[in-house]
């Protein structure tokens, strides 16, 4: 029996908790926040501490501690254990430990994550209806646990670097890194810290084990230099290399991993390369799983895309409008202005993450007006030809459209986080689709939407 302290009662802290404390571990949850569950948690035996962590934590010895993936190592109490050498793990770490007969196939990076776990997941449902997702998609393992205890399970898992960072003994049966390019530098000492943080994904992978390697990615290539050769079989992914292991025919629209054809191109209905190579990489990953490639073909033609990525709204004139809020970095932001040859009317800005976004001139070209809101609405004055400066997203869509013309797009594409006016980016993007529904005119019944 642990004595374990979980710092942040959101819902994987909380979810943490309730499994530790099912395995017979004395649990203190505690949080700068009122607990959302404290009388439930509470009559499990757990001790919460909310609404501030008491200056006795201090004092107190702890096995390990459990921390919120979102709060950082410097903060008072997560920096007093860490001085202390107290192990500090994620809700990953601790869930992984309670169900070692579960299957992993485990996806970080920068970008792609979410479109590659989703996909990923449907796959695997194909070969079990049983299979699950989780991670920083936004479903705590913890919670996977507890519904299914520990069995033989497939699970598709996003993590984030937060995540990697609490684990010790977490392996996966396949992963990938979908992509590198600067992000979280308000959370990270450094890019190298943070781009080094990704490379944790396949820490404790076997040889039987795989990873996927994008060797069309130049950071990912650098820092594999680093780790090379590493354990699991290696397949490398390449969008433009015919020699690759996991590669495209470009006259048959073919996807090949070595010898098998997993699916084609012209069956996916995601727009852009990026889907394509998010697309490839999960199908790779199921194969590699047990999911036939007649299995993934069904997938590959049935999947819509997921919501809040260049997500298409309706059309209104001749005007088509989409939400892809998680564009929350320069990388993603890139990706999908590159789906869209011309008449972009951009709507871009958000919280000030001290992020460089001068690539983002390259496609001044295709953007008629961008349109920038928020707590970094004048940093985009001096990258593009057309730019206005807004209070808000409502004001900067007021604007676009009031301006649009038949056959452009009003794309909302932030290119960094939502905090300075929105709780997430699943709010602002559900917000700017409310905003479009409404002011277009367009019942939600009669709306063509993809949902």
């Amino acid at each position: 029996m642990a004595n374990v302290l979980v710092i942040g009662a959101a819902r994987s802290g909380n979810a943490a908790a309730k499994l530790l404390r099912q395995n017979g571990n004395n649990v203190t949850l505690t949080d700068m926040k009122p607990a959302a569950q404290k009388e439930e948690l509470e009559s499990l035996g757990i001790r919460v501490l909310d609404e501030g962590h008491p200056d006795f934590l201090y004092e107190e010895q702890f096995d390990y501690v459990v921390k919120n993936p979102g709060i950082p190592y410097k903060a008072p109490l997560v920096a007093h254990f860490l001085n202390k050498k107290t192990p500090i793990y994620t809700e990953i770490e601790t869930a992984y430990q309670a169900a070692p007969k579960f299957n992993y196939a485990a996806v970080t990076g920068t970008d792609g994550k979410t479109t590659t776990v989703t996909l990923l997941h449907e796959m695997l449902k194909k070969k079990d209806p049983n299979a699950q997702v989780a991670g920083n998609i936004g479903i705590p393992l913890s919670e996977i646990v507890l519904e299914n205890g520990d069995i033989p399970l497939d699970v598709a898992l996003e993590l984030s670097n937060f995540q990697l960072l609490g684990i010790d003994e977490f392996s996966c049966h396949a992963s990938t890194i979908t992509n590198l390019a600067p992000d979280h530098l308000d959370y990270m000492n450094s890019l190298d810290e943070y781009y080094d943080s990704k490379f944790r994904i396949f820490k404790n992978q076997k040889p039987e084990d795989l990873f996927i390697l994008n060797t069309d990615d130049p950071t990912i290539m650098k820092y594999f230099e680093k780790y090379e050769p590493i354990t699991p079989e290696v397949v490398r992914f390449s969008l433009k290399d015919d020699n690759a292991d996991l590669r495209i025919d470009r006259n048959t629209g073919e996807v090949f991993l070595n010898d098998v054809v997993l699916f084609n191109k012209k069956d996916l209905k995601l727009v852009g390369e990026f889907n394509l190579a998010n697309a490839m990489m999960a199908a790779a990953m199921a194969y590699f799983m047990g999911v036939s490639s007649h299995q993934i073909q069904e997938v590959i033609s049935e999947f819509p895309g997921v919501e809040h990525r260049i997500e298409y709204i309706l059309e209104k004139n001749g005007v088509r409008y989409y939400n892809d809020s998680k564009a929350t970095n320069t990388h993603s932001a890139k990706a999908a202005l590159s789906s869209f040859e011309s008449g972009i009317r951009l709507l871009c800005g958000g919280k000030n993450k001290g992020i460089d976004y001068s690539e983002l001139t390259e496609f001044d070209d295709r953007i008629a007006h961008c349109y920038s809101f928020g707590e970094i609405k004048d940093v985009f004055s001096d990258l593009f030809s057309r730019q206005s400066s807004y209070e808000t997203m409502e004001q900067a869509l007021d604007a676009a459209m009031n301006d649009a013309k038949a056959g452009e797009v009003i794309l909302l594409c932030p290119a960094t986080s939502s905090f300075d006016q929105f709780k997430n980016y699943e709010v602002r993007g559900e917000i700017f689709k409310d905003l479009v529904r409404n002011k277009t005119a367009v019942s939600q019944g009669k709306e063509s939407e993809i949902k």
